[in-house]
This record gives structure tokens, C-alpha cells and sequence, in this order.
């Protein structure tokens, strides 16, 4: 693939992350506005909510497949960060390494 197709490749990713992360932000400030108090959303709840059966075939898939102990600690780890973080990270880090280049004139 050309330089030029993975950059708008990583950029279109990035951009879905970022905008995945701000639904994530929006889903935990209405949450926490209708608790009266500040509810973070960790992704493995979040991800339990909207399709529990994806995250125990995943949890299965990673001990039997890859090691066990790659799914405890490693991926709980990561599940009990808020979900807007989980996103927001990766997106930034894509649009940053995916980002356009000036010409420089020398």
C-alpha cells in the first residue's frame, strides 16, 4: 500500500477513534448529570452493556488461544480504564503519525 493511502487510512481511523471517544464522553456527562454525581464509564462495563456475549467469546478466544495471562492482568487492565481514554488515545496517536507533512522550500 503507498505511503499516501496508509496516511488517509490511519487519518479516517483516527478521526472515527476521536469521534468514538466524545460519544464515550457524552454517554459518561449524561450519566453522571442523571446520578447527580460523577459516574465514570469503564469500557469493559460499557462493552458488557451493549453486547455481553462479544466480550466473553473474546475473553475465551484470548485465554485459550493466545495465553490466559494475557486476559488477566493485561486486558482487565485496560478494561477498567474509562472508555472515552481507551479511544481517545490511539486516535491521537494515528492522527499524529498520519498527519500531512509540510514541503519544506530549502
Amino acid at each position: 500500500m503507498a505511503v499516501g493511502k496508509r496516511r488517509k487510512v490511519g487519518r479516517i481511523l483516527g478521526w472515527l477513534l476521536l469521534a468514538l471517544a466524545l460519544l464515550a464522553a457524552g454517554a459518561e456527562t449524561v450519566a453522571s448529570l442523571r446520578a447527580g454525581e460523577w459516574q465514570p464509564m469503564a469500557l469493559g462495563q460499557l462493552w458488557y452493556d451493549l453486547h455481553r456475549g462479544s466480550l466473553n467469546l473474546m475473553q475465551a478466544v484470548v485465554q485459550r488461544y493466545l495465553h490466559p495471562a494475557i486476559w488477566d492482568p493485561g486486558v482487565i487492565f485496560v478494561l477498567q480504564w474509562p472508555a472515552w481514554l481507551v479511544a481517545l488515545i490511539p486516535g491521537a496517536i494515528l492522527l499524529f503519525f498520519s498527519r500531512r507533512r509540510r514541503r519544506s522550500f530549502s
